[in-house]
């Protein structure tokens, strides 16, 4: 946290300029704002300041390709994604094409029989349809092998992804990718749903279709961002806060059924964190247990009674991916806590779900945090693949990068990536990654840190500035919410609540005004127990608006505290 004396004085004046309080001028401060033009594009992030596309490395070669494939009435195939990235951004380009009068086909493997990324028999069938023209999205970059083989086969094939390359760059037409190199850093963190969305811009002006509003595929565009879980900064920031705007008009018939079977209301306002974890695992659903079609089909659907159907399936998809998701988490962190001395963790069960293993991961490292590989049985002789999860502090794809000698294939970012390799390998890739995390972060046990923002009294919490914190939005990596510390605050009463009272119901008195909040800790009924109960304690927190009763109160979300 920065202290009051680290912010410039200059920051008020911003505060005055701007019409917001010096609150949040200095939150915006201590993120790395310091001029009120940076802080103005921050609250304000119109279109208007989206980058050239052109900027993007590769991306006017793609578009250039894509356009005269077009122009010579070549037949389009889309190869996705069965994650919600990639079936999002298989939706922006159907949604385009079909706006401009261009038919396409398209492929979304299925992750179970296919696993990720381009494949020769797949690429036959699109093919055997009479596919002239391969765009890929959200992968490809690592395909070496199957894009030659759909050279052979006389395709065009233009390459969109978001993935970092390898040593080697697929033969296509065109490769564009904001990782190609360091030309372009605004656009690094870009979804491939973004990556997509930018080219579309860019062939809209080429094919001359001017008369196609290109913003109302903003709702495909914020909800795969989200789901990605990139930075919610820069480019990212002005994509995902337009279409927040159009997921919450719900015009689409797809967005209308998910958010309704979602247990929202059609024109329901959401936030990033809502989407997050309500709207995009129903669609991840799809493709985590197989047939990510059906998800495609909901989205593209042209009445809400075309889409229903597949929101319901998605939404018990959904339900049935939490159940296996709680079996495997149980028996995962039995492995945890076994080789808790450990600073990685190499996990590995056989019958587990290919598909529900990374969320695993993410919830062991949220427990154990540190660098995390969850593996299973790929179906194939001797082979297991998995999903790894990491800490702030450890690369994991450059960690991987060290053991590629002994991995079949691998491939993601710093904090999450996919890897398969032969089962004898296993103990041997156990200890190697152990090395290698122990190499760069140290043989102590590392603590998770929380940054709080400023220290905040009750009574400077009132709706007003409740207001001004949604200015913020949308929150996610790289824009936390921000996070407050308390004056000391009296405990008055402590209650567990939920099914397994496994959360905290308080009531917060602050020692020095005297104000008195409600406040709940989620999932913290076994560290904040009753007897905490009379004690004055300090607290980091984040004030919300409780509209569960239907009155809407101010409320305190518990992120950690001190005794």
């Amino acid at each position: 946290m920065r202290s009051d004396e680290e912010v410039p004085s200059s920051v008020a004046d911003f505060a005055d300029k701007l019409e917001i309080s010096p609150l949040i001028a200095e939150i915006l401060w201590s993120r790395g704002l310091h001029s009120r033009e940076e802080m103005d594009r921050f609250l304000s992030p119109g279109l208007a300041n989206l980058m050239d596309p052109t900027l993007i490395p590769g991306l006017e070669q793609a578009a250039q390709v894509v356009a005269h494939g077009v122009r010579e009435g070549r037949k389009i195939g889309i190869w996705g994604d069965y994650d919600v990235d990639g079936i999002t951004s298989t939706a922006v380009l159907k949604t385009f094409f079909a706006a401009c009068g261009v038919q396409t086909e398209h492929h979304l493997p299925n992750r179970l029989e296919e696993g990720y990324g381009l494949n020769s028999a797949g690429i036959d069938d699109l093919f055997a349809q009479g596919v002239e023209l391969l765009i890929t999205v959200d992968c490809g970059i690592s395909d070496v092998a199957p894009i030659a083989h759909a050279r052979e086969k006389g395709m065009t094939v233009v390459v969109t992804d978001h993935h970092l390359p390898g040593e080697t760059l697929p033969d296509a037409h065109a490769v564009c990718d904001p990782r190609l190199d360091d030309s372009c850093p605004q656009s690094h963190d870009l979804a491939g749903v973004g990556v997509a969305f930018m080219l579309v811009v860019r062939l809209r002006r080429l094919l001359e279709c001017d008369d196609i509003d290109i913003r109302t595929l903003l709702d495909f565009v914020a909800l795969g961002t989200v789901a990605d879980v990139v930075p919610l900064t820069g480019q990212n920031r002005i994509l995902v806060k337009n279409g927040l705007l159009f997921i919450k008009e719900a015009e689409r018939p797809g967005m209308a059924a998910l958010k309704i079977v979602s247990d929202y209301e059609r024109r329901a306002e959401l936030g990033a964190g809502q989407i997050g974890f309500n709207l995009a695992p129903r669609i991840n659903a799809a493709g985590r247990l197989g047939d990510p079609q059906k998800a495609l089909s909901m989205l593209l659907a042209e009445s809400v009674d075309e889409a229903m159907p597949f929101a319901r399936e998605l939404d018990m998809a959904n339900t049935e991916r939490r159940r296996q998701e709680a079996e495997i988490a149980e028996q995962a962190m039995e492995q945890a806590e076994q080789q808790s001395h450990r600073r990685s963790l190499v996990l590995y069960a056989g019958h587990w779900h290919p598909g529900i293993i990374g969320i695993v991961a993410s919830r062991v490292v949220e427990k154990y945090y540190r660098p995390t590989l969850i593996l299973c049985d790929a179906g194939d002789d001797g082979v297991i693949k998995g999903s790894g999860r990491s800490i702030s502090e450890f690369d994991l794809h450059g960690g991987l990068t060290r053991v590629a000698d002994m991995l079949l294939t691998f491939g993601g970012h710093r904090q999450a990536a996919g890897l398969s390799l032969r089962k004898d390998d296993l103990e041997t890739l156990r200890d190697r990654f152990e090395e290698i995390v122990v190499e760069e972060v140290g043989p102590e046990p590392l603590v998770p840190s929380i940054k709080v923002d400023r220290s905040l009294s009750f009574s400077e919490i009132d709706y007003t500035l409740l207001r001004e914190l949604e200015m913020l939005q949308p929150f996610g990596l790289g824009n936390p919410e921000p996070v407050f510390m308390s004056p000391p605050a009296v405990v008055r009463d402590c209650r567990l609540f939920g099914r397994e009272r496994e959360h905290v119901k308080l009531s917060l008195a602050d020692a020095q005004s005297g104000a008195c909040l409600a406040a709940k800790a989620w999932r913290m009924g076994d560290k904040l127990t009753r007897d905490c109960k009379g004690s004055t304690m300090t607290f980091a927190f984040t004030p919300k608006i409780d509209r569960f009763t239907g009155v809407p109160r101010i409320e305190l979300r518990v992120r950690d505290w001190n005794e």
